[in-house]
């Protein structure tokens, strides 16, 4: 996308984020502040009604930006079974092409409200644009109710490059992991793995659950999610491809020894 372009969208964009709540639209022609400015103000909206011309503007923008980082498949991902069946990707779960990635999301399932926090939440309901929070927020309102922790609820992926989102709450562990919490992180990849097979789904890249803020330990978090994973595959004959996604170096030296 060229630059003035993007500038263009961006700042067409905010001023309508602004106009919405009453606020003055910030005066700058940098885009970088401009982007701050645009994803603080998406971060912390409402599941409001929008224009139909605001949508096709963050949509050409968002798919610009994606595009511009990089598309990866399913098959950039490193494989670590003979039928290619269980694969390990460095990099951001939003630019990565699968029939459906998971979040880690939190019990409100609502996204992350922390203006630009740097957590996995808020970076899929950026890119994937406010119709995201607005689907979630009906899904919720349906339910009457908090989601439970290792249940989960998929959605569409919007701007992604994915085709759905598979929105999974973990477990807070709080670097103390007891019994329970280690069933509860089973039962989100056992949760997101049914959901994508009864929408007939076959390819998933999941996230790195609870290791975040939600203080699962990675190490034992990441023999979880492999385990039970290769449980999973071998009770049925579902032709699934799981993608375990990282994104530090740490991350994926622990996956690599797991599934090696």
């Amino acid at each position: 996308m060229k630059l003035e372009r993007k500038k263009q969208l961006l700042t067409e964009l905010v001023a309508g984020l602004c106009a919405e709540r009453g606020m003055e639209a910030p005066q700058t022609d940098d885009v970088d502040e401009l982007w701050r400015a645009f994803r603080a103000l998406v971060n912390t909206r409402p599941a409001w009604p929008a224009d139909a011309r605001w949508l096709q503007m963050q949509d050409e923008l968002l798919q610009g930006l994606i595009a511009e980082a990089g598309v990866s498949t399913v098959d950039d991902a490193a494989s670590f079974s003979p039928d290619g069946a269980l694969r390990l990707w460095r990099g951001d779960i939003t630019t990565l092409a699968t029939d459906a990635i998971v979040n880690a999301a939190n019990s409100q399932m609502l996204g992350c409200w922390v203006p630009g926090h740097h957590c996995i939440d808020n970076a899929i309901h950026t890119y994937a644009g406010i119709q995201l929070r607005a689907e979630c927020a009906r899904i919720m309102e349906a339910q009457g109710h908090e989601e439970p922790t290792g249940t989960a609820k998929i959605t569409q992926a919007y701007n992604l490059p994915s085709q759905h989102v598979i929105h999974t709450v973990g477990p807070i562990a709080g670097g103390r992991p007891a019994d329970v919490h280690r069933a509860q992180l089973a039962s989100c990849y056992r949760s997101c793995l049914d959901l994508a097979a009864e929408n007939d789904l076959h390819s998933i890249a999941f996230c790195c659950i609870s290791t975040g803020i939600f203080g699962f330990p990675q190490q034992e978090a990441a023999q979880i999610a492999v385990d039970t994973v290769h449980g999973w595959l071998r009770s049925r004959d579902a032709g699934m491809t799981v993608v375990f996604n990282v994104f530090s170096q740490a991350d994926e030296d622990i996956y690599r020894n797991i599934l090696a």
